[in-house]
């Protein structure tokens, strides 16, 4: 399993916009892709803003080159969403990951 990171600072008065935005558009389009697993979104209020950071889970590298075409690490970011960051990483990153475990609460 490939894990792909990014990061942006959404403007503090657009994080909800921003949230929305991945909540109605951007996950549902992931799920749609094959070889996605999955995504978490964390975020974090910072003095100039909210900060992100996208981590999306995939069965291969060649599963998100159908998201993110030829060019891996080229961030996918859609002008809406662009709209709503102060900055945003240019490049994603990839990891494979090598150990995941989920705690069961409750």
């Amino acid at each position: 399993m490939i894990s792909r990171h990014w990061s942006g600072l959404a403007h503090l008065q657009h994080a909800a916009s921003y949230r929305h935005h991945l909540e109605s558009e951007t996950i549902p389009a992931l799920r749609a892709l094959p070889g996605f697993l999955g995504a978490a979104v964390h975020s974090r209020t910072v003095r100039h803003g909210v900060e992100f950071i996208v981590i999306t889970h995939w069965t291969s590298l060649d599963a998100i080159r159908g998201f993110s075409g030829d060019d891996l690490e080229l961030a996918v970011v859609p002008t809406a969403a662009q709209s709503l960051m102060q900055r945003y990483d240019a490049r994603a990153r990839h990891y494979e990951v090598v150990v995941s475990e989920m705690v069961k609460t409750g």
